[in-house]
């Protein structure tokens, strides 16, 4: 889909015709290559985004250098962090990478604003985004508190893993994903390899018997 004008994101489409006419007005639509840093700790929004396609990921990058995946804003998705940025007026506390190349429209700062103020819809548009960001951040914490971390990877493995059960992310990555230390990755991939429920080879994981890292997962959730 090419995304030639901002109705086409279907999170706006249902807005009504006033709210869409302040939004084409407005919003300016980019393209962000992947791999382009958004935002860093300390910067400022200026800018609120609606994402049309792709995916970018909102980190915290640790003293010591560990990253620690907070969540991921995709289409139809807003960042919780921007928004409490403009609304807050604060600098942002962790930094937001383009994992794939990105469409979005962005709104300044001031049309943000007046379209808070004037239209309900995109209010609610915007808050419930963020109240359902939020849930998913509590129920992240309480899985990392909860869940040891061989249930935890399980469950990533199967919610990554294709069709034909390759899994496309390293070991830093799934480290990052479950706010853990690689070599933790790396210990409890090895155990599911001997018990043969995965086999590992140069920077590739494969999924050889599904139903066990299933019921590994839903017995001790």
């Amino acid at each position: 889909m090419l995304f030639r004008c901002i109705d086409d994101i279907s999170a706006v489409n249902v807005l009504s015709e006033a709210t869409k006419l302040d939004l084409r007005k407005e919003a300016k639509r980019v393209e962000i290559p992947s791999g382009t840093i958004i935002f860093r700790p300390g910067d400022k929004s200026s800018q609120f985004p609606l994402v049309a396609c792709g995916s970018i990921r909102v980190q915290r990058v640790t003293e010591n250098g560990r990253e620690i995946v907070l969540y991921r804003v995709s289409a139809n998705e807003s960042c919780i962090l921007t928004t409490a940025s403009l609304i807050a007026e604060e600098a942002y506390s962790a930094e937001a990478i383009a994992e794939t190349d990105i469409v979005a429209y962005l709104l300044s700062d001031r049309a943000f604003r007046v379209l808070l103020d004037r239209h309900a819809d995109f209010r609610q548009l915007v808050f419930k985004s963020y109240g359902h960001r939020i849930s998913e951040l509590m129920s992240k914490v309480e899985e990392i508190v909860c869940l040891s971390i061989d249930v935890r990877l399980a469950q990533r493995l199967l919610e990554l893993a294709d069709e034909k059960g390759l899994v496309q992310s390293t070991q830093s990555a799934l480290a990052a994903d479950l706010a853990t230390a690689r070599e933790v990755i790396g210990r409890s991939l090895k155990t599911f390899s001997q018990w043969e429920w995965v086999s590992l080879s140069r920077g590739k994981i494969v999924i050889i018997n599904k139903l066990e890292l299933q019921k590994h997962v839903r017995e001790n959730r």
